[in-house]
């Protein structure tokens, strides 16, 4: 971990214990700047590398099509501009697409990286050669959202504003692109219109809205899907084995009528954290609503405000360890909460002269996040928390934000195996340089087993998936092998 006394380009948020509580203010200021040739573009994704031996370099894609990479462990003096810090610690850039990239995705033990575009498209991107070695194509509207799968990284699914969303697979058979002469891979599966509704449906012709699906999320069961769209707040859940209908769905309020309009704010965001029990959703009601995914019948378990998201760019993330909630907030401010105390003010992060927009925590790094904004700059923080004795883990902290009922809990028990995954080569020589320090175990948490309530049959595809691609795909989740068929999220919810 970098010392809070030299000069860095990260900035160094200290704490202090204040009736016994964590009370963290920052000092000291560390930014790069994005831009190309002398011409500045707003940085629209950020995302560090997974693996501990890489987890100091940040990925950035900008409006222009550009993908950067940074190294956030140099050191810099305190005088530097953001350009002069953005030349020292930048890696390497290229040219990704000739339209905004909007998300970014690292697979492959961080040798390979997806990049969404305006252009309709998704590159695969071998990063130490900055060559792409594959274009996903299907989507007729902007690629929105990427995520890729919790374990198979040749699995990963995308949101776009063309309504749909999609699951690909990097196995299956490619066509070449005669003037490109790239590798192109269709999609396996597309879902069309998947946050369509009669009400959502009123609500596009009245306001002229979009039905883009703005964020999707594999989740850690390795099946399910979280998908939220900017027509509305519903977050719907669906079986990648079979994608007929979402399996349940969930809203902040429940109760309420579209009638009364208290769901029709769009999503801009979903985040998990690492053991997939929580998925937290920005809405453009201001609010940040956080879920148990196990128990998404109760609507949301917390509730966070204080940030401002005006735009669909503003996007927040859950931590690793489920203990804070990042966002981006359109008054030019990152904002910093507490998971077990939803209700106390958010610490503010204030470097940015623009809106706050895409955010990201470092696995491997604890408490080292990353903010991009309109003001052409990244910025990337340190929260160094210090707890006192009567202050508990963050696990027990996840245990107490959503405990279940006691005739649930045989049902919910889960075992943690704390298990650091191995890192394989990295991406270049430069990544080699600096190891990680201080990483985190990732807990590998499965399915839990429902015995009070019947297993829905998911074999029912009725040809949904019966392309070759699917069918020869090798150990795919579209057609998995026996063995691999179990209980999911799905198991949780009675069929409609």
């Amino acid at each position: 971990m970098l010392s809070s006394k030299s000069p860095s380009f990260v900035h160094d948020i200290s704490s202090r214990e204040l009736n016994k509580e964590l009370v963290p203010d920052y000092s000291k200021s560390g930014s790069v700047s994005v831009e190309h040739e002398g011409e500045e573009s707003p940085p629209l994704a950020v995302s560090y590398c997974k693996k501990s031996k890489n987890c100091h370099v940040l990925a950035v894609s900008d409006e222009s099509g550009y993908v950067s990479l940074f190294d956030t462990r140099r050191e810099f003096p305190s005088y530097a501009s953001c350009q002069e810090n953005a030349g020292k610690a930048r890696i390497c850039e290229w040219m990704a697409h000739q339209n905004a990239i909007f998300d970014v995705c690292w697979i492959r033990d961080d040798t390979n990286l997806l990049t969404a575009s305006g252009d309709q498209t998704i590159k695969v991107w071998d990063v130490q050669e900055k060559k792409c070695t594959g274009v996903l194509t299907g989507h007729t509207g902007s690629v929105k959202s990427l995520y890729s799968h919790p374990t198979n990284s040749d699995l990963l699914v995308s949101g776009s504003r063309d309504e749909s969303f999609a699951i690909w697979d990097l196995r299956c058979k490619t066509s070449f692109n005669n003037r490109s002469g790239r590798a192109c891979i269709s999609s396996t599966v597309m879902v069309k219109g998947a946050h369509l509704s009669p009400q959502a449906k009123r609500v596009k012709r009245r306001k002229g809205g979009s039905m883009s699906i703005t964020s999707i999320v594999y989740l850690r069961d390795e099946v399910s899907i979280a998908t939220g769209g900017a027509v509305d707040s519903i977050v719907k859940i669906w079986d990648s084995r079979n994608l007929k209908i979402p399996i349940t769905q969930t809203c902040p309020h429940l109760k309420s009528s579209y009638e009364k309009g208290r769901n029709l704010h769009g999503i801009t965001s979903l985040s998990q954290d690492l053991s997939g029990m929580f998925l937290a959703a920005s809405c453009m009601d201001h609010r940040i609503y956080l879920y148990n995914v196990f128990q998404l019948e109760k609507g949301p378990i917390e509730t966070f405000t204080g940030c401002q998201i005006d735009s669909f760019f503003v996007k927040s993330a859950i931590s690793p360890d489920a203990a804070h909630i990042l966002s981006g907030s359109s008054d030019g401010k990152a904002y910093l909460w507490q998971v077990k105390k939803p209700n106390m003010d958010p610490i503010s992060l204030t470097n940015h002269d623009g809106e706050v927009t895409a955010v990201d925590w470092s696995v491997s790094e604890v408490g080292k996040i990353a903010s991009s904004s309109d003001d052409f700059t990244v910025c990337i923080w340190n929260i160094q928390s210090k707890y006192n004795s009567r202050t508990r883990a963050p696990s027990s902290i996840r245990r107490n934000v959503m405990a279940p009922p006691s005739n649930e809990r045989g049902d919910l028990v889960m075992n943690e195996k704390m298990n650091l995954p191995r890192d394989s080569d990295n991406i270049s020589d430069e990544l080699l340089q600096i190891q990680s320090h201080s990483p985190i175990t990732i807990p590998e948490i499965g399915t839990p087993e429902a015995n009070k309530i019947k297993s829905l049959s998911c074999s029912d595809s009725n040809g949904i998936f019966d392309t070759p691609e699917a069918i020869k795909s090798p150990s795919s989740v579209l057609n998995p092998p026996s063995s691999l068929k179990r209980k999911t999220i799905r198991d949780y919810f009675v069929a409609a």
